[in-house]
């Protein structure tokens, strides 16, 4: 609440109102302004369907009139704002770059990673600000020592930049890798307790786990998984792919047990492209080589994941401008609305004839991300027909067991658009794609 507060204190003044090229007039900064303020106490559940609310959340995105984007899962459009103040900060760097970039733009950094640690509920200190959730995610692959014959467990429902990158250490250092196949949905923890746990030896050394599957939504219990392979070997190190929960849902990430997590921003945060976080638990940070060179190796200090040369300082320092709309929503309401959008459109697609759903409908296993295939028709072709005819932005997946079309509203998507994916799923279930 008290993040809502001040990003309305904020919303309602002429300069923020104002600055760059407007996100919005201060009349209508000062109308979100009061529509959130006016549904402060209103419970997350009950507001998730109010679609005036959500209209004027709306008014904060430049949406396309003539595309219904439903892949924001691949990457979120940014506020206007946020769009404005990278515009902003790239145009004052271009006025003396080293200047303003080394001895302006970039003392935004501390202040930024201790915005970005309360979201995550972790210290700021374990938090390093890089460029994606593949930056993050391979400095811990690339990072943790292990020897030739050690096993890593992971998943062929992963990322392939991850799968990709546990290849390569066992091209080059002779480590094993643990290949499991998940069959999603699930709906119960013990399939998945049970797949990872099994799969643990005494030459284990490290669990890899994504929190939840991009291809079709399934969320991990991750804290489960994490307490029964360390029954079986306490010395276990987890790394944990985050790109798809962070901002998505609520969690803390040092409730899990994990020792490294990476994400990247321009997802679920709606923030600049390019932007990313890797959080490592404090106790691992002295022993986890960097991706990138720097004197002090083996410093205990997160920032020594930093050392990227010259970055996109605007992008980076223009993420703040997502965060505050994110925290004025609120994690809570957010979840809520996302889910709510994900269970409207596939609750009434689910019994259609040739139709079938493969992402769960209980909130323990899904939030936003949902996926459906028509019988008989390839992914890329129903993805392909829903664009050409209805122009419904998705994305075809096939790979390993899956051949579905993944669907991924965000907050400012209305009702009025998934209505119109519906009948376009009616339509194609009913008459084919030719």
């Amino acid at each position: 609440m008290t993040d809502r507060r001040q990003f309305l204190k904020g919303l309602g003044t002429v300069a923020l109102a104002g600055s760059a090229a407007t996100w919005m007039s201060p009349a209508r900064a000062a109308q979100l302004a009061a529509v959130i303020r006016e549904k402060g106490q209103v419970p997350a559940t009950q507001l998730a369907g109010d679609e005036d609310y959500w209209a004027e959340i709306r008014e904060a995105y430049t949406v396309s009139p003539t595309i219904i984007n439903l892949n924001n899962g691949g990457v979120s459009p940014q506020p206007l704002l946020t769009q404005d103040m990278q515009d902003k900060y790239t145009r004052m760097s271009n006025e003396a770059p080293s200047y303003f970039m080394w001895r302006v733009l970039d003392m935004g950094r501390e202040p930024l990673r201790e915005r970005l640690a309360a979201q995550l509920g972790a210290s700021a200190e374990e938090v390093a600000i890089n460029r994606n959730a593949t930056e993050a995610l391979e400095t811990a692959i690339y990072g943790i020592d292990l020897n030739a014959g050690d096993e890593v467990i992971l998943s062929r429902q992963d990322y392939p930049n991850m799968m990709n990158a546990w290849k390569l250490r066992e091209k080059r250092h002779g480590i094993r890798l643990v290949w499991l196949n998940q069959e999603l949905p699930q709906e119960t923890d013990d399939y998945f307790v049970d797949l990872f746990a099994n799969a643990i030896t005494e030459k284990t050394r490290v669990v890899h786990l994504t929190h939840i599957i991009n291809w079709q939504g399934q969320i991990l219990p991750v804290k489960k998984i994490v307490d029964a392979c360390r029954k079986k070997n306490s010395t276990l190190q987890f790394v944990l792919d985050g790109a798809h929960s962070f901002a998505h849902f609520q969690f803390k990430v040092t409730d899990f047990g994990v020792d490294y997590f990476g994400t990247s921003l321009h997802k679920w945060l709606c923030a600049p492209f390019g932007t990313g976080l890797l959080w490592v638990k404090k106790e691992r940070i002295s022993a986890l080589w960097p991706l990138f060179g720097n004197d002090k190796p083996d410093s205990d200090d997160i920032r020594k994941f930093e050392a990227l040369g010259t970055r996109s300082f605007p992008a980076e320092q223009a993420v703040g401008y997502s965060l505050n709309l994110h925290e004025a929503i609120g994690i809570e309401r957010k979840e809520a609305r996302i889910r709510y959008l994900k269970d409207y459109w596939s609750t009434r697609v689910k019994d259609l004839p040739r139709v079938q759903l493969h992402t769960s409908l209980l909130p323990a296993y899904s939030c936003g991300i949902g996926s459906f295939s028509v019988n008989d028709l390839e992914a890329s072709e129903v993805d392909s027909r829903l664009f050409t005819k209805f122009k419904i932005h998705t994305v075809g997946i096939k790979l390993e067991n899956f051949n579905h079309v993944r669907v991924t509203p965000q907050v400012y998507t209305s009702l009025r658009e998934l209505d119109k994916l519906v009948m376009a799923i009616q339509d194609i279930a009913a008459n084919g794609v030719k």
